[in-house]
């Protein structure tokens, strides 16, 4: 069943640093080309992986307004990982103690909770591949190092 809904604004990229994340791990580098990956996405990358995500998610309207009405499209990170010759992502998510702090009105379950940050996650993974196989046009930096032990 598709989502039938607008993509939302894509976001804006904030100087991070990727290590600060619990679900993300980037091998010595700083530049995480940032600026570029932004203006991607303002070029059609979101809108392009949001349309491909909608046609295949489990998120249903409800919970995509509610994710919507708590901003948190607007909190993806997105960030060249050199090592890993990939576009990384760190998706925004409800916090556990949702409920002590009355976080929305529309939140009632755990089921609910979980399908919007699934949801999120799995959109993430999109909008990086988009990224990585469409608009992206470097090669990574990372060699090597000479002195690695031989296995054989």
């Amino acid at each position: 069943m598709a989502l039938e809904a607008d993509a939302p604004t894509p976001p804006e990229l904030q100087e991070t640093d990727p290590e600060e994340y619990d679900d993300a791990s980037v091998e010595g580098q700083s530049d995480y080309h940032r600026d570029e990956l932004e203006a991607f996405l303002k070029q059609g990358a979101w809108e392009d992986a949001f349309s491909e995500w909608a046609a295949h998610t489990d998120m249903d309207r409800e919970e995509f307004d509610i994710a919507t009405d708590l901003g948190l499209f607007q909190g993806f990170d997105f960030f060249w990982d050199d090592f890993a010759d990939r576009v990384g992502y760190h998706a925004p998510g409800i916090p556990e103690d949702w409920r002590e702090r009355e976080y929305h009105p529309g939140l009632d379950s755990w089921g609910t909770v979980s399908a919007i940050n699934a949801g999120l996650t799995e959109f993430g993974q999109v909008v990086s591949e988009t990224l990585k196989q469409e608009y992206v046009d470097w090669e990574a930096d990372y060699s090597a190092p000479d002195d690695l032990p031989d296995f054989e």
